[in-house]
């Protein structure tokens, strides 16, 4: 940088050369919060001109919750048929479970486990949902259904029904809705998330970024996660209270999740599932091995208050 030197009436002083760029190492403290929810908005509208090859898959409302639905009361409700929620949330085991094996078996697994995941779509974007009674309730996250709309449910068979919501509550972040026109379903066998421990084998089921009954596996990494997730345009270090929301006691994953597998399910090596898979820290907006799930035993307690609430 030129200095200037003792005034002279022979010497002109030379234009100062512009600073150098300075790099520093700008890694971030590891936030308290997240980027939102493995929801997945829908992509952008389409150029007037369309372009050949794959189509770019919109991320997130990933968590720091995967994404967004505002906040309205505690528990609101919508009109839904009488149902009857069946021993799967109740806390007995009628479904299938895959057997006890020492390692995972994941094809076992996922046998059992894709028949009961389902995905949800509306215009405001996608998620998932596991099946918890057999005429077609369905748990998922809040921040799924809370752009409202018409949703459709597609389940693993290819087959689409149209779903209303039964009820919701945005401080747990969970909502219970129904397929219409169905039954005999398969309903998910929940198991006791007190008996997990870290480094039992996991798989994760979802549509991440659309792409329905994907099957991913993993670890527990950690139990008893405090997190809170923010909305997808927020970066993880900022995070507006109005906007974000805090779980308490969550399950954290390396099981690869993406936006889209919110309200999926996190299930345990004998396909009993153990939590639902609600948001990931992420400064990409993709997995890098941090995922989080509401645990079970929380999930059902929710799930019959709901279902009790909306009836």
């Amino acid at each position: 940088m030129w200095r200037p030197h003792s005034r002279s009436m022979t010497e002109t002083p030379r234009t100062p050369e512009p600073a150098a760029a300075v790099f520093t190492d700008d890694t971030p403290t590891p936030p308290t919060g997240f980027q939102n929810p493995l929801f997945m908005p829908p992509p952008p509208e389409p150029p007037r001109k369309a372009r050949k090859g794959t189509a770019v898959l919109v991320g997130a409302a990933v968590l720091a919750a995967v994404v967004g639905g505002g906040a309205g009361a505690w528990i609101t409700t919508a009109t839904a048929s009488p149902s009857t929620v069946v021993s799967s949330v109740s806390g007995s085991t009628t479904g299938t479970t895959a057997s006890n094996n020492t390692a995972t078996n994941v094809s076992t697994v996922a046998a059992n486990g894709l028949p009961v995941v389902v995905q949800i779509a509306n215009s405001q974007g996608l998620g998932s949902g596991v099946v918890i009674s057999s005429d077609g309730l369905v748990l998922t996250n809040n921040h799924v259904i809370a752009g409202g709309g018409q949703f459709t449910v597609t389940f693993n068979d290819g087959s689409k029904h149209t779903a209303t919501v039964v009820s919701t509550d945005p401080s747990t972040d969970l909502a219970v809705i129904k397929v219409q026109g169905v039954s005999g379903l398969k309903t998910a066998v929940f198991g006791d998330s007190s008996q997990v421990k870290v480094g039992d084998q996991v798989v994760a089921i979802g549509s991440p970024e659309g792409l329905q009954g994907t099957v991913t596996s993993g670890v527990v990494s950690a139990l008893n996660r405090n997190i809170t997730a923010g909305e997808q345009d927020q970066t993880p270090y900022s995070q507006s209270q109005s906007s974000s929301t805090s779980y308490k006691g969550m399950i954290q994953t390396d099981a690869p999740i993406n936006p889209g597998n919110s309200g999926g399910a996190l299930f345990n090596a004998q396909g009993q599932v153990i939590g639902i898979n609600t948001a990931i820290y992420s400064p990409s907006k993709g997995s890098i091995g941090i995922g989080f799930a509401i645990p079970s035993n929380s999930a059902k307690t929710i799930a019959q208050q709901l279902v009790a609430n909306g009836n």
